[in-house]
């Protein structure tokens, strides 16, 4: 397993953007079709499949981290989000980190793309 490290400018509000990246209703809204909560486990739904996770760091408006629970072969792996402001143009990044097998690399990049660019619309950018 390969850790990448993804960038994106997203000019909003790190709340509004924080809401999206932490809570079920703004997670369904570009990362999954559904998103279930109990406690701090979350099921993502895509298309009749399901993954959980659990929530395992969370800080307001700053960051959120989830680890997979499913994990075959025993790889501990998360992903994240974390929301970054550049101090002195005050653009706001999200920075995603990922764990992906290092021959589907390609793939994960184009697929963290495609949401990105649905959390963009959902936001209203």
């Amino acid at each position: 397993m390969e850790k990448i490290e993804l960038e994106y400018t997203i000019n909003s509000s790190p709340k509004v953007l924080f809401t999206r990246l932490s809570t079920p209703a703004g997670l369904a809204e570009w990362f999954a079709d559904d998103v279930n909560v109990q406690g701090k486990i979350f099921t993502f739904i895509w298309e009749g499949s399901e993954q959980s996770a659990e929530l395992t760091a969370r800080k307001e408006n700053k960051y959120v981290r989830f680890q997979w629970l499913d994990e075959e072969n025993g790889d501990i792996t998360y992903f994240e989000f974390r929301i970054n402001i550049d101090e002195l143009t005050g653009d706001v990044a999200l920075v995603i980190t990922d764990f992906v097998d290092e021959d589907e690399k390609d793939d994960a990049v184009d697929l963290w793309d495609s949401q990105i660019t649905e959390l963009k619309r959902a936001i209203g950018l």
